[in-house]
């Protein structure tokens, strides 16, 4: 499966690192050659010496060892692998990867790469959910960062929820899908994502609470299998993955102009949350309390992006919306789908409590004309790679 790829594998200072030694060893079985970078805190946890008799090379430390430089050099090692591998990516090293750091051999290795790096993150729930991690997170992968895992699960502090280091097994089988085929190459797919801000006055708008998180994910991970993505943004909180063609704007007009420019496409994914209404005379100065009361503001509908790209000369081959709802998920979003003329409906929960919207996780139901699929809760990440995995199919 793995025949003659070369991995690097950057093993990081927490307990899941004993997982590592049977990673190397089922990497090994299927052919990889690996090569080990073992961090300070990493060293905590397994030892040199039972990394290299799994490997069977010399384990990688020390930046500053002379020897290394004089015979391979960090620059040298960070591109003598096919994919560097973090496993597990602690807290710390998923923050110096953000930041840029190079202090120490993985991080420069990590910096100094050309190849494409792939990271298993592991932690405390606590600090899994802690919005530093989660801006880290977004960075990293709007950096091409593959992620897998991290699992929901207990946890060696007594703790329970999702953190755990993804299984050996479900990070070598990450790892072959970085070596095989990109099912949507030659595809061209429309990615709406964000909110939009419909203007009130120059300082005010109107706007849904959407982070931008999860289309963002399904741009990246369609562009993972190949395809040529635009991505159309409203002003989202999450920053839009590299490698895809990327159009900002902030009403849902420009959207719908943007979006109708893109095309023709194979697919279009409406992630966005458009605001359904505007005001229909924007204010040219700024609204002021004053005895004239309350001002009465007057709505016009906005434009309909879904049922126009549904309905257009140049309708894509597959049509996907979303629908936020808060009550009777599944039987609203069946109605939008026959509404809309989209193909498909990805439906969910936004109500208060389940920590969705603008949350890093997703509990979605697939709409298609046959069926309603209920998938369980998982990161956005996990759910955008599902969902490009059904285009692809879609597609095929």
């Amino acid at each position: 499966m793995l025949a003659d790829k070369r991995i690097t594998l950057i093993i990081g200072g927490g307990i899941a690192a004993y997982k590592s030694l049977d990673l190397i060893r089922q990497l090994r079985r299927a052919g990889a050659q690996v090569t080990p970078v073992l961090t300070r805190a990493g060293a905590e946890f397994v030892t040199p010496l039972s990394v290299a008799a799994l490997a069977e090379v010399r384990v990688f430390q020390d930046l500053f060892d002379l020897k290394d430089e004089t015979e391979m050099g960090h620059i040298q090692l960070s591109r003598a692998s096919d994919l560097l591998v973090v496993a597990p990516a602690t807290a710390n090293l998923m923050a110096r990867m953000a930041a840029g750091l190079a202090d120490d051999l993985a991080s420069t290795l990590l910096l100094a790469t050309d190849k494409p790096v792939l990271i298993a993150p592991a932690m405390n729930v606590r600090m899994w959910d802690h919005p530093a991690t989660q801006r880290n997170l977004a960075q990293v992968q709007a950096d091409g960062v593959q992620v897998v895992g991290p699992n929901t699960g207990d946890m060696a502090c007594g703790e329970h929820g999702p953190g755990r280091m993804a299984e050996p097994a479900e990070i070598v089988a990450a790892i072959a899908a970085q070596f095989g085929p990109r099912q949507m190459t030659g595809k061209r797919v429309l990615v709406t994502s964000g909110p939009t801000h419909e203007p009130i006055d120059p300082v005010r708008y109107i706007a849904n609470r959407s982070s931008g998180a999860q289309g963002s994910a399904i741009a990246g991970a369609l562009r993972d299998l190949g395809a040529d993505v635009v991505f159309v943004t409203g002003p989202a909180h999450v920053p839009a993955p590299d490698g895809v063609q990327v159009i900002r704007v902030e009403t849902a007009r420009e959207m719908l102009d943007a979006s109708l420019a893109a095309l023709p496409a194979d697919a279009a994914i409406c992630a966005a949350a458009v605001a359904d209404w505007r005001v229909k005379a924007e204010f040219t100065q700024k609204m002021k309390k004053g005895a004239q009361g309350v001002p009465v503001l007057e709505f016009s509908e906005n434009p309909d992006i879904l049922a126009t790209l549904s309905t257009h000369a140049l309708r894509p081959a597959l049509v996907v919306g979303f629908a936020a709802e808060t009550e009777q998920v599944v039987s609203h979003a069946i109605a939008k789908r026959a509404r809309k003329g989209c193909d498909w409906i990805v439906a969910n929960d936004v109500s208060h409590g389940t920590g969705i919207m603008g949350g890093t996780e997703n509990a979605v139901h697939l709409i298609t004309a046959d069926a309603s699929e209920d998938w369980p809760r998982l990161p956005k990440s996990e759910v955008a790679k599902r969902l490009a995995q059904r285009i692809a199919e879609a597609l095929a």
